[in-house]
């Protein structure tokens, strides 16, 4: 697969609109094309997209994912860059395992296997959940943008908060707060909290608090307020201490819920694999860097379970992730591909 080739996947995938839940049409564009490259292709249980080549005992996964967020944007070239959705988060780092695994020298009794996971940007990270225990790789790469220099070790945890409030009607003339003002209170008193906690430490290690949604409403009789949002979580979050703040601040008039719990995870950097990044990145006359992301990713999900060596890498800024400005610059791309088609052709394990 030459330059014009990777581009033209990477755009044929872009121009292939595929939300969380719907993306088969994705995922069959991608099976074709890559079996056009030489991949064995197919698609499992959760509809994500496999390829595979080489043949061995041991293997190397290539995670991305072929899901983007709501809102479509029209792949076009503009001044070398490719703007569309999806053109860094996260299709492509997936185009780039397809075009680096189609060009590498793959090492004799080594499998080299990519997959486009289904669902990465729904809580549900259905297709990262569905492989877990169905491979077992020596090293593994999870594709998102960490720019072509960047190798990204760990992400933070997640979890989801909701407060649900209630107490009597009142009349806004009479006396005491009204739920909507004990709601807002509860809220900016806990903001006020990891403030305090996270003093003097750095952004991954600190407890990220955001609020989603506020509403209120009422029948005549109760006075509701409702509140959701989420927490972003280093490794060792005290969940249970910030369990307890929350529900301390809401005793008496409030129930507070956390739910949805994905665990932070931190990579080793001292391994074959990030070596081999390293020299790789090198080789292409840039300076390598480590870097410790605040969101999630399928890091989260398969890293705990496959306990390899493990990194986050591909091409862009995740700056312009989800946003209405999202695009990738094709040689920066293209060096990406580079870069991982050499580290294919190393030992790994």
């Amino acid at each position: 697969m030459n330059d014009q080739d990777a581009v033209a996947l990477l755009r044929s995938l872009c121009e292939i609109y595929s939300p969380s839940g719907e993306e088969a049409d994705a995922v069959n564009l991608l099976a074709h094309r890559a079996a056009n490259a030489g991949l064995k292709a197919s698609t499992d249980g959760a509809g994500n997209f496999i390829g595979e080549r080489g043949d061995g005992p041991t293997s190397v996964v290539l995670l991305g994912h072929i899901d983007t967020v709501d809102g479509f944007i029209p792949p076009a070239v503009r001044d070398g860059r490719l703007h569309a959705r999806g053109a860094v988060d996260a299709k492509g780092s997936l185009a780039m395992f397809v075009a680096a695994t189609a060009r590498a020298t793959i090492p004799i009794g080594v499998r080299v296997i990519v997959i486009g996971a289904v669902e990465e940007e729904a809580p549900t990270s259905k297709g990262a959940h569905y492989i877990c225990d169905r491979y077992q790789p020596a090293a593994a790469v999870i594709g998102e943008p960490s720019g072509t220099s960047g190798i990204t070790l760990g992400y933070k945890g997640r979890c989801a908060l909701s407060l649900v409030a209630r107490q009597p009607h009142t009349h806004s003339a009479g006396e005491g707060q009204s739920v909507a003002a004990r709601a807002a209170e509860w809220w900016t008193r806990f903001e006020e909290y990891c403030v305090r906690r996270n003093h003097n430490r750095r952004v991954f290690d600190r407890v990220d608090a955001h609020l989603d949604e506020f509403h209120t409403s009422t029948d005549g009789f109760t006075d509701r307020a409702d509140l959701r949002g989420s927490l972003r979580l280093p490794p060792e979050a005290p969940v249970n201490e910030l369990r307890g703040r929350l529900a301390d601040l809401a005793t008496g008039w409030g129930d507070v819920s956390l739910d949805n719990y994905t665990p932070p995870f931190l990579s080793d950097r001292k391994n074959r694999l990030v070596g081999a990044l390293i020299r790789s990145i090198r080789n292409a006359s840039l300076t390598p860097k480590f870097k410790l992301k605040t969101g999630t990713s399928d890091m989260n999900v398969v890293g705990p379970a496959w306990r390899c060596p493990i990194v986050a890498y591909g091409p862009g800024d995740s700056r312009l992730d989800h946003t209405a400005n999202e695009h990738v610059v094709l040689d920066e791309y293209l060096n990406a591909v580079k870069i991982l088609t050499c580290v294919l052709g190393s030992r790994l394990a």
